[in-house]
């Protein structure tokens, strides 16, 4: 059944609403969950018309319409006004425009607003959605924000709390778009739904986890952005933690939003809170320095266009967290982010404690992999009998994983997030609760790295990360089970 809704975007002609939001739209239309009663009102300071805003969209969609004209069909849904987020008046057009699209498509008041700009503007746009009653209670309203979510606890608060003026806590959803992540998810099935799993996800069995969101490329045309924020920032207060989250908690009682969010904040609020010392010993930054991979030269973090003289933003950030509850106290959740690291890939390792040795033989251990980009699937390494006469212990691999996107068959993050939202369905958005504890946590790593109280490594272009992240595992007597730098250094391509 296709939806009734009026979707208002701010910042409509923005790289990511043409990257991601209009595809992602298009593909829900496509499916038939939104039809001839949706309509879509873009908004940006650009003085554009309908239809070369509609000739925008259009150029997004790349070849997923079938035909010329179901793509002109979909683009026709879009209106756009030009606006200034400061002025009433355009508020008031806004507010006009809505009321005549309602009418017309018949969306039955249903609103759902997105705030694809930079989070200073959240309040003011939430302030006059208000007070020009564009938020009138009559159907649904619901407003999806971006990442980040605030730049520390304190401006995280200030913005919750010029948001929750507007709209309660149930209305706002919050994006982490790893969440929206079909593998991501399938963690839930993986934990609950094998039993050879499902009994041994703890203290008593795991040995550690490991936490990877690794990208080959470097800040490409972000470097403004990027320099105000850094990697622990941009990726381990939101999408790391938010993944540990989903690993550490309690088997909810259902698979609804109210039953996950209650076990997800469990998992926050029980984030062991390290000391300033523990801090310093388990938290490692990084800053990429010029390199060579695979024949290509590429030129050091200080010589990106955009980032300022002698910075010490981190490109680079590795740590390990503690879960202070039964099930997983003392199991070190290590992670590692950054920027033109070897390889890009997104993936969760589970190390399992040594098998006792059999027969004389040494048992590895048992590892899971959950692969969440570029590629999906699983792999899990266990011991078997080495072909022969003679037992001999061999390591096994049993594999399964695809390329998602080759195979078109995972739904894109933002396409699912949209879905949920049209839907009321926030398990998979970041609830505030979830957020004040990250940020309560964060900010402390952030205070000792701003007076620079631990030292910023450096690290090669291609390399896997300095030194230090990988001395930090080896303090705990562990190691990365994650090394493609290994596979080109023996190949002398790093």
């Amino acid at each position: 059944m296709s939806s009734h809704v009026l979707f208002t975007i701010f910042g409509a002609s923005g790289d990511l609403a043409k990257r991601k939001l209009y595809p992602s739209l298009f593909r829900l239309y496509k499916a038939g969950h939104i039809g001839q009663h949706f309509a879509v009102i873009g908004t940006a300071r650009r003085p554009w018309t309908k239809e070369y805003f509609e000739q925008v969209v259009i150029e997004s969609l790349g070849d997923l319409p079938d035909n010329t004209r179901q793509a002109h069909e979909f683009a026709s849904h879009f209106y756009y006004q030009s606006h200034d987020v400061n002025d009433t008046e355009h508020y008031i057009a806004l507010k006009q425009l809505q009321e005549e699209l309602g009418k017309q498509y018949q969306t039955e008041h249903n609103k759902v607003f997105f705030l694809s700009m930079a989070p200073e503007f959240f309040g003011t746009i939430a302030k006059h959605l208000k007070s020009e009653q564009i938020v009138d209670g009559k159907g649904f309203e619901r407003l999806i924000i971006e990442k980040p979510f605030g730049t520390s606890l304190e401006t995280a608060e200030k913005l919750n709390q010029e948001l929750a003026e507007t709209f309660e806590e149930e209305q706002i959803y919050r994006i982490d778009h790893y969440l929206g992540k079909e593998m991501v998810q399938n963690i839930f099935a993986v934990r609950f739904a094998n039993i050879i799993f499902e009994h041994i996800w703890n203290r008593d069995y795991i040995e550690s986890v490991q936490i990877n969101f690794a990208e080959s490329i470097g800040v490409e045309d972000r470097g403004g952005y990027y320099d105000h924020s850094g990697a622990l920032k941009d990726m381990i207060q939101n999408h790391a933690l938010q993944v540990l989250s989903i690993l550490a908690m309690d088997k909810p009682k259902s698979f609804n939003e109210a039953d996950v969010r209650a076990e997800k904040i469990k998992v926050f609020q029980h984030l062991k809170q390290q000391t300033d010392e523990e801090i310093k010993r388990n938290f490692i930054r990084g800053q990429y320095t010029a390199g060579h991979i695979d024949g290509k030269d590429y030129v050091g973090y200080l010589e990106e266009p955009n980032i300022a003289e002698g910075s010490q933003t981190e490109t680079f950030a590795s740590g390990v967290f503690f879960v202070d509850t039964d099930a997983f106290r003392d199991v070190p959740f290590f992670f590692r982010t950054g920027k033109r690291l070897t390889e890009k890939g997104t993936r969760i390792t589970i190390v399992f404690k040594q098998a006792q040795d059999i027969f004389g033989q040494h048992a590895e251990k048992n590892v899971l992999t959950i692969y969440i980009q570029p590629t999906e699937g699983f792999s899990l390494s266990i011991n078997g009998k080495e072909v022969g006469s003679h037992f001999a212990l061999t390591p096994a691999k049993l594999d399964f994983r695809h390329n998602a996107t080759a195979l078109g068959n995972s739904p894109e993050a933002y396409e699912k997030l949209f879905f949920d939202v049209l839907h009321g369905d926030s398990t998979n958005f970041s609830h505030w609760e979830e957020v004040k504890a990250s940020w309560q946590f964060i900010d402390q790593v952030v205070r000792i790295w701003q007076d620079n109280q631990v030292p910023l490594h450096t690290y090669p272009a291609g390399s896997m990360g300095p030194q230090a992240a990988f001395d930090l595992l080896e303090s705990y007597g562990s190691k990365w089970i994650w090394t493609p730098d290994v596979w080109y250094r023996e190949r002398g391509l790093l």
